[in-house]
């Protein structure tokens, strides 16, 4: 299990950046868009701590989502500096960092997911656990689309840069496939680690 020492560490790295990405960010309202996730996340993490420990991998993975999603926050995911190195690095047509933001939208979830289904025993190990943590993930992903559809039908021009379809007819079937392949990545990867851990959850828990 992660230690309060470690969460304390993990809090302050996420708040710290969140600070600074609330400072001077290209634009105010993209900021609250894109953030407000970690902004909810964190006092539910802080809330369910006692009662519902997660595993140190998902809190790790958390910690990680929240850094990407404030990041992408203060510059807009189509200017994140990062995004411009690999673009340049791989010769890639766009700023690639709205990918790495999808892909890990199913990577991160599909973890949460696959440890909240196997402690509430919504389901046990086996085809249907891993069945139902995809569909969720994509399910997830999709509601995401709607509300960036939403934003565009009410925020008219000032929601291209929340967006960020940088002139990709096919930017939201491509955040789709994209959140597909890092939930079944984390699947195959991280199962056994996961379940590991939840084990020692199990031993301790009253």
């Amino acid at each position: 299990m992660a230690t309060n020492r470690e969460l304390l560490v993990l809090m302050a790295v996420v708040v710290a950046t969140t600070v600074w990405s609330w400072i001077n960010p290209f634009g105010r309202l993209i900021w609250w868009m894109e953030a407000v996730p970690v902004i909810i996340a964190l006092p539910v993490l802080l809330a369910t701590r006692a009662n519902f420990p997660l595993t140190r991998l998902v809190y790790y993975l958390i910690a990680m989502h929240a850094l990407i999603l404030v990041v992408g926050a203060h510059y807009t995911y189509a200017r994140v500096p990062l995004g411009f190195w690999l673009q340049d690095m791989l010769e890639f047509s766009r700023n690639p960092y709205d990918r790495i933001g999808h892909i890990a939208q199913g990577f991160i979830p599909a973890m949460v997911a696959r440890e909240i289904m196997l402690r509430h025993r919504v389901v046990r190990r086996g085809p249907w656990l891993f069945f139902l943590v995809v569909c969720f993930c994509l399910a997830f992903s999709a509601f995401y689309e709607l509300i960036e559809w939403w934003a565009a039908v009410f925020g008219g021009d000032g929601s291209v840069e929340f967006l960020g379809t940088q002139g990709d007819v096919w930017d939201s079937q491509w955040d789709m496939f994209l959140a597909l392949i890092g939930a079944i990545s984390a699947l195959a990867l991280l199962s056994r680690v996961q379940d590991r851990q939840l084990r020692i959850i199990e031993k301790v828990s009253p």
